[in-house]
This record gives structure tokens, C-alpha cells and sequence, in this order.
């Protein structure tokens, strides 16, 4: 090859490469052809004025450039967001209010552009924009209470009618932290008419006891109000446990299963049973009063086990007591109830079996749904006739009588419970109580 050959090619070799390097470029920036994709939330038509809207935006190809959020009804938009974003972003979440724009109740539009690090094939080809259309209502419901005579015992138990001016998506009764949900009656002659169980709480004190009824709608707007009642003072016993070693000895085979891993003497032990295991059959129970029927399944005045007497009462006060010390407190939330050894059970008002099953320190125990919370607990039962989602009659035979769980001796630990909450199970049994209280107050 001549020298001028030699030379043609020096040249030609770099103009090359560097031709290359373009087309590599070129290829790098106009292989991303994909727009980038946007989702806007949330899932729901009907929003309220304190709605959060998550925006996401992904390119995995070249990545983001800028992504604009915007605000939209009628011939109005506003600006929500504009970010510039660094080369190299693949996604983006922004979580956005309507703060910064004036919209008013009615139809409106989230739109979202995003553009891309594209080239190809230049205009608008690595452009997205992607809109969603909500309703925004602003407006709380309004309630209006229908029952205006609420006269409630400390521990008792009380209902409430009220209205909605709109369907709730949640409504009820609020105690300090208790939740008492109300259910709404269809087919009641006045439209949006709900019922809600409640109680004064027998550790709240009427000078304590502000309950509120509070309703969300769809949209995510809430409101509460008061509502007048009058509230009694109840005064609770006070009583001592002794606990003996043969006591526990007996006792605690039986919770075997909970104490995995639990170590300590008897007394370590029965103590986590009566406390730590206490707590988790509580928590149970408050579980247990959200299976519900939204109407009554009762009538009349609730039966109790036959010639029984009363052994311990409601809410009272017990100091558990070792060796001549206090080694623990607890409150006693039932009626214990003692009849002949293995007595038979009835149920003391119809409803339906929401559990059949061991309970913790109530062992074998039954608990029967009467609607809108209301529900009666039968503990220690020695035999179980009964299983869940069963429908059993007043006075219908559901066990006997045992030992099983923290008894001491064989008899029945009878309760009356409102969304998982215990009342005073005596008010019960009273059917002028039931008339001027409950019967009275429904539509």
C-alpha cells in the first residue's frame, strides 16, 4: 500500500469512530419510544375537601424530564405541581391536596402531563397526559337525634335513634376510645335512620361521660354532635381472691398451650393468665361484637340460669390475694351464677352463636349475637351443645355448668356485652328497664 494510502486511512479510521459514537448517541436517545405511564388515585368517584391524591409517574426507558399536575373544573385550572427531575429518574410519586386550588362542589379533573428524555420522533411522541374525573363533595352529613329522653346507669347500657342527612360509610357513638357502631335500618319509615347500642362505661364516672355521635360519608367528611342523656353514679363492690397452690396446681394444665415459653413459679404464671391472656380474651370479644346483625334478633326480658344465686356481681373491684399479700387487681365484668354441678344453660334470649369455643380464662365459652351489639357471654361451661353461626331460641338449652378456664368452682360466668364492651347484666332481666329504655326508642 502506497504512503498516500497509508494516510486516506489515518483519516478515514477517526471520522469513523466518531460516526459510530453519533449513532450510538443517536440510537441511545431515539430507542425510547414508549410514553411514560401515569396513574392517578385514589380508586374512588366521590371525594371530599380533604382527599389526598397520589400521583405515580414511571419511564424506564431514558427516564422522566418534568411531570406538571393540575387541578381542573370548567374553563379553570391550577397548577399543582411542576418538577424539573434529574436525568436518571425512573419514577416519581407526588401525593397532592386540593389546598392550592379553588374548586367547587361538583364535577371536576385531575390531569397529569409528563415528558421523558425521548427524542423520537420529536413533538409530542414522549409526552403523557392522562386525566381522572372525581366529585367533589364538601359537605358533612348533618345529624339529627330522634331519641331525646336517655337516662343511662353507670355500667348500663342505653340506644339512640338518630338520622343522617346521607348514607354513612361509618356512624355511631364515641366514649373517650370506645367505638360503638350504629347500623342503619332499611326499610324504616324515616330514610337514613340508624340504631346505636351504647353504655356508660362502668369505669366512668358520670362526671367523666361525654359520649358524641360521629358519621363519615363516601367523600371522607365527618361530623359529630352531643346529645342530651342524664347519667346515674354506681357504686361497685370490693372483694378479695385468695389464691392458694393447689388452686393454681389445678388451674393452670389447663392454659398449657398459652404458656409456651413462660416460665416463673405457678404464681408467675397464673399471673400472666389473669392479666396478659385476661387482655387478649377481651380483645376477642371486642372482635367478637362486630359480628352483628344490624336489627334486633330478641324479644322480651332475657332469661337467667334457674335457681341460681349470685355469687359474684357486676364490676366488682377484686384484689387477688397470695400468702397474705396483694399480688394482683382485676375487675369482675359478668354475673356469676352457681345452680346444682353440671346445670343446664339456657340462652336467654334468641340470636344467633358467633362462638363455641375455649376462651382463654372464660374456658369453654358461648357467645350468642341478640343484633346491633348487643350479646350475651356464658364462660366456664363444662359441656358446649351449641356451635357457631347456630340459631338458638330463648331458653333453649345451649351447655352445662363446669369449672373450665379461672374457676374456682363450678358455675356460670353470665355476661352481657355491647359491641364488646360489658354492661350491667341485671337491666336485663328487668322488663320495665327493657320497655322505658329500649322498646320504647325503636321505630
Amino acid at each position: 500500500m502506497s504512503t498516500n494510502g497509508k494516510k486516506g486511512l489515518g483519516i478515514w479510521i477517526p471520522a469513523l469512530l466518531v460516526i459510530a459514537a453519533l449513532g450510538a448517541g443517536a440510537f441511545f436517545l431515539f430507542r425510547d419510544t414508549e410514553v411514560p405511564v401515569i396513574s392517578i388515585g385514589p380508586d374512588t368517584a366521590t371525594v371530599g375537601a380533604k382527599t389526598r391524591y397520589t400521583v405515580t409517574t414511571q419511564d424506564m426507558g431514558l427516564g422522566l424530564k418534568w411531570v406538571k399536575i393540575y387541578a381542573v373544573q370548567g374553563d379553570k385550572q391550577a397548577l399543582l405541581v411542576d418538577k424539573a427531575l434529574p436525568k436518571g429518574t425512573a419514577a416519581l410519586e407526588e401525593t397532592v391536596t386540593l389546598d392550592k386550588a379553588d374548586i367547587k362542589e361538583g364535577a371536576f379533573s385531575i390531569r397529569v402531563e409528563a415528558r421523558d428524555n425521548s427524542l423520537y420522533p420529536f413533538g409530542d411522541a414522549g409526552l403523557a397526559t392522562v386525566s381522572r374525573d372525581f366529585l367533589l363533595d364538601a359537605t358533612p352529613p348533618r345529624i339529627y337525634v330522634q331519641t331525646h329522653t336517655n337516662n343511662l346507669n353507670q355500667g348500663g347500657a342505653g340506644l339512640l335513634a338518630f338520622t343522617l342527612s346521607e348514607t354513612a360509610t361509618r356512624a355511631g357513638i364515641r366514649v373517650g376510645e370506645r367505638w360503638f357502631p350504629a347500623y342503619l335500618q332499611q326499610g324504616a319509615s324515616q330514610q337514613n335512620l340508624y340504631y346505636c347500642m351504647f353504655t356508660i362505661p362502668w369505669d366512668t364516672p358520670p362526671s367523666k361521660f361525654a359520649p358524641m355521635i360521629e358519621a363519615e360519608d363516601a367523600a371522607g367528611n365527618m361530623t359529630s354532635r352531643s346529645f342530651n342523656f342524664h347519667a346515674n353514679a354506681r357504686s361497685f363492690r370490693k372483694d378479695r381472691i385468695g389464691l392458694s397452690d393447689r388452686f393454681m396446681e389445678r388451674t393452670i394444665p389447663e392454659f398449657q398451650a398459652q404458656l409456651k415459653g413462660v416460665g416463673g413459679s405457678l404464681l408467675d404464671q397464673y399471673l400472666f393468665i389473669n392479666n396478659t391472656i385476661r387482655t387478649q380474651n377481651r380483645a376477642k370479644l371486642l372482635e367478637l361484637g362486630r359480628k352483628t346483625s344490624p336489627t334486633f334478633l330478641w324479644k322480651g326480658t332475657f332469661v337467667r340460669l334457674p335457681n341460681a344465686a349470685n355469687r359474684a356481681r357486676f364490676a366488682d373491684a377484686r384484689d387477688y390475694m397470695y400468702k397474705g399479700k396483694k399480688v394482683d387487681h382485676q375487675t369482675h365484668l359478668g354475673l356469676d351464677l352457681a345452680s346444682l354441678r353440671n346445670a343446664p344453660v339456657p340462652s336467654a334470649n334468641s340470636g344467633t352463636v358467633v362462638w363455641a369455643d375455649f376462651l382463654g380464662i372464660y374456658g369453654n365459652c358461648v357467645v350468642v349475637d341478640h343484633g346491633l351489639g348487643l350479646q350475651t357471654l356464658y364462660a366456664h361451661l363444662t359441656s358446649m351443645s351449641v356451635k357457631a353461626e347456630d340459631t338458638v331460641t330463648k331458653g333453649q338449652i345451649i351447655g352445662h355448668t363446669g369449672t373450665t378456664g379461672l374457676a374456682g368452682g363450678d358455675h356460670l360466668h353470665y355476661g352481657v356485652i355491647i359491641s364488646g364492651i360489658p354492661v350491667q347484666p341485671i337491666e336485663w332481666w328487668d322488663a320495665a328497664w327493657i320497655r322505658n329504655n329500649i322498646t320504647s326508642k325503636l321505630n
